[in-house]
């Protein structure tokens, strides 16, 4: 294998294939890139065996092969060469030397052949979406996935896609978090798939806020997302989600709803003094008034006063101001409305006039 090619040119692939590349790893070769050269082009491959991503570049191939090189080692020299310098890499024996201007290093290689990659993928479904759509909904929901529940299912983020509708959902049993991307998807039939935590972040990192639109595939054992010169692929997490629909408050009549911005400063200010373990706060809801208080284990204490549009009765209400904060932080809307059916029962976090995004966050007794 020998080519050489542009600085910006590698790092760019390098770079958006590096997430996925495990720093622990069971297998030696994990900790590699694959690196295919053919064809005046290469290919670098990065994964940990669930999530897989291919970026490709344009290069000047003098002979076609393919390698396997340290992923992290190789991205720090190419961050530490200067701008617009030509690099080029040729393999001898069991080590590729990588030179570029007075620089040389020489890095140790594994055979290609023992680099486990997804392969060709079975019956998928590939409908068209909006990338801008797509990165906003999973914005909106991926805070709420569980991280290392025994509950493995929770550990991801569901995809429930119908014929004119993308909807992501995310629960850690705690809080939940839900959104809709109203869009013609033209599926045969309903589908229902888990992607795990890691491939969601490795998604969100990937999109942009772009109008152009994406190619997803979809399996009952993968999700594969094409975007421009990088493919992703994700083995999907095999259980059961659980009913979200259960979940969420229907006829829930008491509300209130007060500016968004504000709550969050005053909900932080809170919490610098809300206990380390519970993370509680206490809403004081009484004549358009809400007044948030939080204590700790050394009687310290903190109170905020909002004013508030108030259809439910004076009552006191305690939730986790983190999940409370991570609620109103996924929404844009100016003002926010919680409901609920009673002081007691888990809050809906909605903006007004907006069904497509719902959160709903477990009350906590204080």
């Amino acid at each position: 294998m020998k080519f050489s090619i542009q600085r910006e040119a590698i790092l760019q692939p390098l770079s958006q294939v590096v997430g996925v590349v495990e720093r622990r790893q069971t297998l030696p070769v994990l900790a590699n890139f694959l690196i295919v050269a053919k064809e005046d082009q290469i290919s670098v491959t990065g994964t940990d065996m669930e999530v897989e991503l291919v970026a490709t570049a344009s290069a000047i191939v003098s002979e076609a092969g393919e390698t396997t090189v340290p992923a992290r080692k190789l991205v720090d020299i190419c961050r530490a060469l200067p701008d617009g310098v030509e690099i080029s890499f040729e393999q001898e024996g069991e080590r590729v030397l990588v030179k570029a201007g007075r620089s040389r290093f020489t890095l140790s290689t594994l055979p290609a052949s023992e680099f486990p990659t997804i392969e060709a993928i079975e019956s998928m479904q590939t409908v068209q979406v909006e990338e801008k759509g797509l990165k906003q909904i999973l914005d909106k929901t991926a805070f709420a996935m569980a991280n290392g529940d025994v509950r493995y299912y929770l550990n991801g983020l569901l995809f429930d896609l119908s014929s004119s509708r993308l909807r992501t959902v995310a629960t850690d049993g705690h809080r939940l978090a839900l959104s809709d991307l109203n869009t013609q998807l033209n599926l045969d039939a309903d589908l229902k798939l888990i992607v795990p935590r890691k491939g969601v972040l490795e998604l969100i990192r990937m999109l942009s806020d772009s109008d152009q639109s994406v190619e997803l595939s979809l399996s009952e054992k993968f999700v594969r997302l094409v975007r421009g010169e990088v493919m992703f692929t994700s083995k999907l997490i095999d259980g059961r989600f659980p009913e979200y629909q259960a979940v969420i408050p229907v006829g829930a009549e008491k509300s209130f709803r007060t500016d968004r911005a504000e709550m969050i400063r005053a909900l932080q200010r809170v919490s610098i003094l809300s206990n380390e373990k519970y993370h509680g706060v206490r809403l004081e809801l009484f004549d358009n008034n809400m007044k948030i208080v939080a204590h700790n284990r050394d009687q310290e204490e903190a109170v905020e006063n909002l004013a508030i549009e108030q259809d439910m009765e004076n009552t006191q209400l305690g939730f986790n101001v983190t999940y409370l904060l991570d609620a109103l932080n996924a929404l844009d809307s100016e003002m926010v409305v919680m409901s609920m059916q009673d002081p007691s029962s888990s809050c809906l976090v909605t903006e007004p006039d907006n069904d497509n995004i719902r959160h709903v966050v477990m009350p906590l007794k204080l």
